[in-house]
């Protein structure tokens, strides 16, 4: 039922997609070959990575974990959330521009023809040898009248996020690293990041090189 809801969304979005440039990912595999519990004794950051370009069901399968949807009768998420807000928004930087995750339709919408890489990288230039970048921002405006704690719910939000993401890409055989730095100046003007949006971290993604 899970996989059908998807296949049936990213069918619709494929026709109706105004942007050329805009991606319908394929439904996310529930599968992996490590456990939990493998995953979670092997994961380690890693900032070196192969040129081997990341298919977009792998990608899929990644994003599903960050924050996808994964109870589809509620719209809740994988990760955990406060007060539900679903604050952060997934940002997916490859050599052929930048995109927005939306987890409700599994699609990418693409925010940016630029390569983005180095201005992840910031001045870990190695970083940018990594075949995609993931920025995790918050949208304090999804925590409405919670505004004052805003700041503080995002940092952890971003925290459960990225966790997801390194057990997932553990279990998926590739490198990652969370980080905090990065160009934010370019990032903010070239994701199209209002004031309300504060930018958090990022994920390096790559397999590694042989």
């Amino acid at each position: 039922m899970f996989k059908s809801t998807f296949a049936i969304a990213a069918s619709a979005l494929m026709i109706s997609c105004a942007n050329a440039q805009d991606i319908a990912l394929p439904a996310p595999s529930m599968i992996t070959e490590m456990t939990l519990g493998d995953a979670l004794s092997h994961r380690h950051s890693s900032r070196e990575f192969a040129e081997t370009e990341i298919s977009d069901s792998v990608l899929s399968q990644l994003l599903w974990a960050a924050c996808g949807i994964n109870r589809p009768e509620s719209k809740k998420i994988t990760a955990p959330s406060a007060i539900n807000a679903q604050d952060i928004v997934v940002y997916v930087v490859r050599k052929d521009g930048a995109y927005r995750y939306y987890p409700q339709q599994n699609i990418l919408v693409n925010v940016s023809g630029k390569d983005l890489r180095k201005a992840v990288a910031g001045r870990q230039e190695a970083v940018a040898a990594a075949p995609l970048c993931l920025v995790l921002a918050s949208d304090h405006k999804k925590f409405g009248d919670h505004k004052n704690g805003a700041e503080r719910m995002g940092c952890i939000d971003s925290g459960y996020v990225s966790e997801n993401i390194a057990l997932m890409c553990t279990a998926l055989g590739l490198n990652t690293v969370p980080r905090m730095s990065m160009d934010s100046e370019i990032l903010r003007t070239e994701l199209k990041l209002d004031a309300d949006t504060d930018l958090l971290l990022n994920h390096p993604v790559g397999y590694a090189p042989k």
